[in-house]
């Protein structure tokens, strides 16, 4: 009887576990770790990822002031109003450094510096810190903080690239 008892306490503390909002919480954190971690590994190979982690609808903050600085409410409205102003000044690809990448829960913030060269032969170079909210693996909301200063240079100093 004794072994019997044994046997089921095993199982219902399995139960507990695998179904316990903490370990599902852990898995949430560390798959969306896992989704962001390796989506930047893949940028610092010089392939393009962003339609491969924001939602269509992401909802896409850059803080500071100045053109740039909002909110913009699609990927293609970040892409086109706030990415594509600075990619197509850039000679060479924008490659991502990663320094620390945190997470819990639905939350990923992700430090990084990032470097190119400019169409006039310039370096580039920022740091960045993005905070995502993740769903279902895709980034839902972001909020970025980098040096505006260094992003308006590029866009007004350099022509875009010949496309």
């Amino acid at each position: 009887m004794v072994n019997v008892y044994r046997a089921m306490n095993v199982v219902v503390c399995a139960l507990v576990l695998t179904t316990s909002p903490i370990v599902v919480l852990a898995d949430v954190t560390s798959d969306n770790k896992e989704i962001v971690g390796r989506a930047f590994d893949t940028w610092a190979e010089g392939t393009y990822i962003f339609n491969q982690i924001l939602a269509p609808d992401v909802v896409w903050t850059i803080h500071g002031s100045g053109p740039v600085a909002g909110v913009y409410t699609s990927m293609e409205d970040f892409v086109e109003q706030a990415s594509a102003p600075l990619i197509s000044r850039l000679a060479t690809p924008l490659i991502p450094e990663v320094h620390d990448l945190w997470a819990i829960d639905d939350t990923v913030i992700i430090r990084f510096d990032g470097s190119a060269t400019t169409t006039s032969g310039a370096p580039y170079n920022n740091q960045f810190v993005w905070i995502f909210r993740m769903e279902d693996g895709l980034v839902t909301e972001a909020e970025a903080f980098l040096d505006l200063i260094a992003y308006y240079e590029v866009v007004e100093s350099n022509e875009p690239r010949a496309e």
